[in-house]
């Protein structure tokens, strides 16, 4: 392999480029605009600027020490789905640079649609853009279960529980999906749903470690017409019967997300940490992993699973998957896109 690339969401890094970044996000899905105008205010409350960008260039950073600690020579590039550096610019500067055959590690620990087959699409439509010199590229496995991705997620969850008042309920969130495309995820003989199942494997493991018997997974930023149904319970919805049940807080970890996309900060940071107070309950929310140095680690044992043939490190009886060469579906008829009613 000549060099790796971090594939990921991208996000707005000022005010003019809210509305932009939007258009591209939602381009043919019949989104109406003034849903738009009503996302872009969120946005707008922080600057305009979304943190996932930095936060990528300091994982990149941390994955570059990292393979030099380990004596692996690859380059690291970066590139989005939906705003710059874009991934086919990106893949366009690998070629330039005469790299043949490169990794790609995409910032979704899961499978799914969204979570995983539509890195594939953005494989596919790169090395379209840059034609008969695009790069092989190789595309990771998903990670939902690798020991250091739990355990990254369990230390974070023990230091929100300091200083919460006991019977404090532990909940994990990740980013809902239209039902339709939960039923679709995976291959069609395992049944779909294989988004849900590992985002509850995944919550099983960490609330394990932690030696928590009684959790909660629940649901954050849908959007959509309403009629269409999406995972649930939506995060605030379930504060409120939280409160309902007499439980004294609430610790909530985004289980979902690498990093502090605006989705954390904004429906976690904002909404559900208002509502909580509102309601006279405490609330503490756990950190994502992105910036624990384990996370690095992770990336590069990835890495080296297919340069080196390390050994498959994972605590679930799942199936290995994700790991694609030029955007072909890991298994056929795998995570299918779905059609999006209008």
């Amino acid at each position: 392999m000549d060099a790796l690339v971090v594939l990921s969401f991208g996000g707005p890094e000022g005010p003019d480029d809210v509305r932009p970044f939007l258009e591209n996000v939602t381009r043919g899905r019949g989104v109406p605009p003034e849903r738009l105008d009503e996302v872009a205010k969120h946005y707008l409350h922080f600057g305009g600027v979304s943190p996932i960008n930095q936060l990528n260039r300091d994982i990149i950073d941390a994955v570059r020490a990292e393979l030099t600690r380990v004596g692996i020579d690859l380059p690291v590039y970066f590139g989005n789905r939906n705003w710059h550096p874009m991934i086919a610019d990106t893949v366009a500067e690998m070629a330039a640079d005469g790299i043949r055959r490169a990794l790609v590690f995409p910032t979704s620990a899961y499978g799914g649609y969204s979570a995983c087959r539509q890195y594939d699409e953005d494989i596919i439509g790169a090395r379209a853009a840059v034609g008969a010199d695009a790069p092989e590229l190789v595309k990771l496995r998903q990670f939902f279960d690798h020991p250091l991705f739990i355990d990254a997620i369990a230390d974070a969850v023990r230091a929100a529980y300091a200083g919460m008042p006991p019977g404090t309920r532990l909940v994990f969130t990740a980013h809902s999906v239209p039902t339709a495309a939960d039923d679709a995820a995976g291959p069609p003989t395992e049944g779909g749903h294989r988004y849900s199942r590992q985002i509850a494997e995944a919550a099983r493991l960490v609330a394990s470690a932690v030696g928590v018997a009684e959790y909660d997974v629940v649901w954050q930023s849908r959007s959509g017409p309403p009629r269409i149904p999406w995972l649930s319970p939506d995060i605030v919805d379930h504060v409120e019967a939280l409160h309902a049940a007499g439980m004294p807080g609430l610790v909530v970890s985004p289980i979902g997300f690498v990093s502090d996309h605006l989705e954390v900060v904004w429906d976690l940071d904002n909404e559900a940490a208002e509502r909580a107070e509102k309601l006279g309950m405490a609330f503490a929310r756990a950190a994502t992993p992105g910036t624990d140095p384990r996370f690095a680690q992770l990336v590069v044992q990835l890495v080296r699973e297919q340069v080196s043939s390390a050994p498959v490190r994972k605590l679930s009886e799942f199936t290995l998957a994700g790991c694609t060469v030029n955007g072909a579906p890991c298994e056929p008829n795998c995570c299918e896109p779905i059609r999006r009613p209008t």
